[in-house]
């Protein structure tokens, strides 16, 4: 197994990417390696701060880096030797098992499809979160940004990719879909919701259980919870922000520390021909670890192979 980091992605680049990557390695399986990506000029020297053998991580090197404020598709094109243009290309040729960074996260989605492409039968690929419950355990929620604009048979798909996440990498069992809406009652909602609602109450795709809204976020209601891009987005912003305000704030609760991005590492495009997680950009080495394991999580559980037989 072979998990591709970009180690120039993100705001603490490379810094927070070489100590995520020493972390992880600490609890990965004999066979699981991770292929850092980037400038090794700038990666050796943190190893060596850090009395790391650096024989334990292979490396390619590259000299480009994808800016977070470059035009992601022209990027692609104009930086092939970049860290995150070089990661797709193995990713395409099977060099790698999966690839993550925190860098441009345009850059990264528009190379996801562009290099490994869609899961034939997949209308949009997108983004999802775990979201943690106030029983225990986490959600899933989907899409949170990749699609701000979607048709109800998106929306659909998106119950499916999101069920099949659920329940072979977080192992729920029989997970419970619901729709994101503004009231719980079947004919509440705008065009959209009204128009995705009976698409997924007739389907036998997965396990719908009606309408859920905000305030449910959090509950047990739903397993996970489909909406589009935009809501999405804004939901886990809203949420991501309760835990900067409970530090500013001075108070420590265990559930809003599951708030924490840090704690989920990043967000797996589903609906690609091979694992890929985006990063926050502010990533820190404990999100950096995170999101190497649950890289790990995806290529171990064979989702990719299990999402383009559903869609078969």
């Amino acid at each position: 197994m072979k998990i591709g980091l970009d180690i120039m992605g993100g705001d603490y680049a490379p810094k927070a990417n070489v100590l995520g990557a020493i972390a992880a390695h600490e609890l990965l399986s004999p066979g699981e390696h991770i292929v850092l990506i980037g400038d090794t000029e700038q990666i050796k020297p943190l190893l060596s701060e850090n009395g790391f053998n650096p024989d334990h991580f292979e490396y390619v090197h590259t000299e480009e880096v994808i800016g977070m404020g470059e035009h992601p598709t022209k990027a692609i094109v104009q930086k092939p030797n970049s860290s995150i243009s070089v990661g797709f290309s193995l990713l395409k040729e099977g060099k790698l098992d999966s690839f993550a960074s925190a860098g441009n996260s345009g850059a990264m989605l528009v190379g996801a499809v562009f290099s490994v492409k869609t899961i034939p039968g997949i209308i949009r690929p997108c983004l999802c979160t775990h979201v943690p419950k106030l029983s225990g355990g986490a959600g899933l929620m989907l899409d949170v940004g990749a699609n701000a604009d979607c048709k109800p048979d998106t929306l659909l798909q998106f119950g499916v990719l999101g069920s099949l996440y659920a329940e072979n990498v977080m192992q729920i069992n029989n997970p419970k879909v619901a729709l994101m809406n503004i009231g719980e009652e079947d004919e509440k909602g705008n065009m959209l919701s009204l128009a995705t609602f009976p698409l997924m109450k007739d389907t036998n795709l997965f396990n719908f259980v009606g309408n859920v809204e905000g305030r449910d976020l959090f509950n047990d209601k739903a397993d996970v919870i489909v909406c589009d891009g935009f809501t999405g987005n804004v939901l886990l912003k809203l949420a991501e922000s309760f835990y900067v305000v409970t530090i500013k704030k001075g108070f420590q609760d265990e559930f809003f520390h599951r708030l924490n991005y840090e704690n989920y590492g990043g967000s797996p495009v589903l609906g690609v021909n091979a694992p890929v997680i985006i990063g926050h950009g502010i990533s820190s080495p404990t999100a950096v670890k995170n999101m190497i394991l649950q890289s790990r999580n995806m290529i171990a559980t064979g989702l990719v192979e299990k999402i383009q037989a559903a869609f078969k």
